[in-house]
């Protein structure tokens, strides 16, 4: 998979806890509201810090949609969002006892473990990415010559990965199957159902978008 980074992660990250009271009919009442939650969760925190299965779980009843809604905003995959919303969940369960409401509420140390830990995924997803991609280039033989060795030589995930992108979807299709699943131009031929002479010219064709991307000459 290749993680996308968001164009404005620390938004995402404002947008989940809050940027503060706003002058509308009925603000008291709200921010006495999220005063009143805030006090709660923090309460629920010590508990936590103490162990108390029954106060986690309703912490989590209580706050699991925003800590969902802010991972899956910088990961913008469901199913990778979900992943690190439990392991973000296990971290509050095990560091609870670190929580101090001198230094924040409860809310903005939730939020803050929830994108710190989104983005070491994004991070780490990427650093995945960037492995697949040179090994997978470095193994294709002497047609990708010219871009293995832009590749080995600057190891630039992103360019490489905007390259691809940048291929028409029979192109990235013909050039994957060689690239990651190693086959040759006339097994892919044949996993696609189209001619030898098709699969060539798209690899071809593809080979040298990549490598005008990459600025190879």
């Amino acid at each position: 998979m290749t993680t996308r980074p968001p164009a404005a992660e620390g938004d995402s990250f404002q947008e989940a806890v809050g940027s503060g009271p706003v002058a509308t009919p009925g603000g008291d009442s709200a921010v006495r509201a999220r005063a009143a939650e805030s006090i709660e969760l923090a309460a629920l925190l010590e508990r936590c810090g103490q162990s108390d299965q029954r106060a986690f779980a309703e912490l989590y009843d209580r706050t699991c949609a925003r800590v969902f809604g802010l991972v899956l905003r910088v990961l913008h995959d469901p199913g990778y969002a979900e992943e690190t919303t439990q392991e973000v969940y296990l971290q509050i369960w095990r560091t609870a006892a670190n929580f101090d409401s001198a230094k924040g509420s409860a809310v903005t140390w939730l939020m803050t473990l929830a994108h710190r830990r989104a983005v070491d995924r994004v991070r780490a997803e990427q650093a995945h990415a960037q492995r697949e991609v040179a090994y997978g280039v470095s193994t294709l033989g002497k047609e990708f010559d010219e871009v293995t060795e832009e590749v080995g030589r600057r190891l630039e995930q992103q360019a490489v990965l905007e390259g691809l992108a940048s291929l028409t979807d029979t192109q990235r299709e013909a050039i994957s199957l060689a690239y990651f699943g190693g086959r040759t131009y006339a097994e892919v031929a044949a996993y696609l159902g189209v001619g030898l002479p098709t699969v060539k010219s798209r690899i071809r064709d593809g080979l040298t978008r990549l490598k005008k991307s990459l600025g190879v000459t």
